[in-house]
């Protein structure tokens, strides 16, 4: 793949150094989609990392079964069904669309409009909460019972104990999650592609987006280019996340 990605021809190919990166960094449709994952990821992973440590915290205080499967529920039903359902609700003349129209709002296309960022968002969002709340959990699980409980007969309130002994604990469990986060986000091509397909509303036209029709296409130079420039800028986020704990810690 890194050498494909200095050469350019089928068959008899020539080496063309980096004039591929060149030309794939100044393409409009590349631009896009990376605008697009970028604005996901800064979307998506801060409000997942939040959500699930709330949740997580609320159901560890009110262990309740039926909230707990309600949680992890959509990580055992399959994504396709999940998008079907979507898919309907948000189509033309589908509930949402129908409820809009009776609050006085212009009947519009969500998937087919601005609005379908949002609902991949989610999507996204719904889909994978109840990962990240199953990490918090164990994480709270494995706080020693001992230091809130001492806390508590010293005069210290639930504010307090969150602030000086939940959040400080839970910490390395919240920066793996913030890294699983990141990860996970990436790879959101899947309910993108279920709810829109392959060449969907601009607004959620993603990089997998780009490399899945350019590898229709048979387009393998730009396809590993972008492969390798995604993968780069992973790499580097997590290095930097790293090393900043790591600075941190010392």
């Amino acid at each position: 793949m890194i050498g494909q990605s200095f050469t350019q021809g089928v068959g008899k190919v020539r080496f063309v150094g980096i004039q591929n990166y060149i030309d794939l960094l100044q393409n409009d449709v590349f631009l896009l989609a990376a605008k697009n994952t970028l604005r996901f990821e800064a979307i998506c992973v801060p409000l997942i990392c939040v959500l699930s440590f709330l949740l997580a915290l609320g159901l560890f205080k009110m262990p309740y079964f039926a909230l707990r499967a309600a949680i992890i529920l959509p990580l055992v039903v399959p994504v396709a069904s999940v998008s079907m359902v979507f898919n309907i609700l948000l189509a033309d003349g589908g509930m949402v669309q129908r409820l809009l129209s009776l609050m006085g709002v212009q009947e519009l296309n969500i998937l087919k409009s601005p609005a379908a960022f949002y609902a991949l968002v989610v999507f996204y969002l719904w889909k994978n909460l109840g990962y990240t709340v199953i990490l918090f959990l164990a994480g709270l699980n494995a706080i020693p019972k001992e230091y809130p409980q001492a806390a508590s007969l010293d005069g210290a309130n639930s504010i307090q104990i969150l602030r000086y002994i939940t959040l400080p604990c839970i910490l390395p469990t919240a920066f793996m999650v913030f890294i699983i986060a990141i990860i996970r986000s990436f790879s959101s091509f899947r309910e993108a592609y279920l709810l829109a397909g392959n060449y969907p509303h601009t607004s959620i036209y993603m990089l997998q987006h780009f490399m899945q029709n350019n590898f229709a296409s048979l387009n393998y130079q730009r396809l590993s280019v972008a492969a390798l420039l995604v993968f780069f800028v992973i790499f580097l986020l997590v290095w930097v996340l790293f090393a900043l704990r790591n600075r941190m810690e010392e």
